[in-house]
């Protein structure tokens, strides 16, 4: 029987500016709330841990303005983070193979600070790999579309649905409490089939490399490559496939990139026509990887994609004219 494990924390950072972080801990966890729902959603048990911090011995002003918490609270009330995590891998059963647990969180970065607080303190990472997980920020967009890029906060969501405000937010435990009526009251089941991959961990070889499928589009996630050069030029990683038949496809608009990090192309499909193709780059580890997505797309899609192909390489004309200009002493 499934079970979802709605999961948030809070973090401390430098409370000296990011030039003074701790380059293996930049966000340590003082934090940990989460509650237990069946697979009909009911709440079935709770888990909460304050964490005693051993990195950043004071506030850094702005976690404390949203938290209101101190780090003599912390102290005094806090355990130390092995416990605490030990603690949650316990409440998640996570070693019980036979019983399915899901993560769920309020966005995609609880899950990567989570993991990087494991590895600093050399706890064992029993999550499974890959990660699969729901970010429920993500399901409410797509649920209730506003037209609006960025995402819903939490606290908007709650007044959305009309849900009874009766603790605070900004706390753990409360978060994951509200995160948890969201999904209770959100209509969940439409968009259930919309989960999300954690990143923290990618594909180290070609056979741990991963293929998605959604109603939509598809998704691939690469191994990891010395260079980012390496990485877009790879042929697999390169290779457009049509989302629904997975034909290969011949490229109208060749992989162009407008800001180094996005990487875009435009095939057709005799059968299903225009295949929108985007590849982000990804750095992890000091190695890079690509985020691939293919969706079948309609011909107003095709001519904006057209229109950034042609604006980026008036670009390249203007940056190569000015290269060569200075090259030869012009300006």
């Amino acid at each position: 029987m499934d079970s979802y494990i709605v999961l948030d924390l809070e973090w401390n950072q430098s409370p000296n500016g990011r030039e003074y972080s701790n380059k293996d801990l930049p966000f340590e966890i003082i934090e940990i709330g989460a509650l237990k729902l069946n697979c009909d959603l009911e709440i079935v048990d709770e888990f909460h841990r304050v964490v005693k911090p051993t990195v950043y011995k004071k506030m850094h002003f702005k976690v404390h303005e949203v938290v209101q918490i101190g780090i003599g609270e912390l102290k005094r009330k806090g355990v130390p983070f092995v416990d605490a995590i030990n603690d949650f891998y316990r409440f998640c059963e996570i070693d019980d193979r036979n019983k399915k647990k899901i993560i769920c969180t309020w966005g995609n970065l609880d899950l990567v600070e989570l993991q990087r607080n494991i590895k600093f303190y050399g706890v064992e990472n029993k999550f499974e790999y890959p990660l699969f997980y729901y970010d429920l920020q993500k399901l409410f967009n797509i649920r209730y579309p506003n037209g609006e890029q960025d995402r819903i906060p939490l606290e908007r969501a709650v007044h959305m649905l009309g849900i009874d405000i009766r603790r605070p937010f900004h706390h753990a435990f409360d978060d994951a409490y509200y995160t948890a009526r969201v999904m209770q009251r959100m209509d969940f089941w439409p968009v259930s089939e919309y989960y999300s991959l954690d990143y923290y961990r990618v594909p180290r070889n070609p056979e741990e490399e991963i293929y998605l499928h959604f109603s939509g589009y598809s998704k691939f996630v690469s191994t990891l490559f010395d260079t980012k050069e390496e990485a877009i030029s790879d042929k697999h990683n390169s290779d457009l496939i049509c989302d629904r038949c997975n034909r290969m496809l011949k490229k109208k608009i060749k992989w162009f990139s407008t800001n180094q990090r996005n990487y875009y192309c435009i095939g057709i499909c005799p059968e299903h026509g225009y295949v929108k193709g985007k590849i982000r780059v990804r750095k992890n580890d000091g190695k890079y990887y690509v985020i691939k997505t293919t969706k079948v797309v309609d011909a107003d899609v095709f001519e904006e994609v057209m229109q950034k192909y042609e604006e980026s390489k008036i670009k390249k004309i203007i940056k190569s004219r000015r290269r060569n200009a200075y090259n030869m002493g012009d300006v």
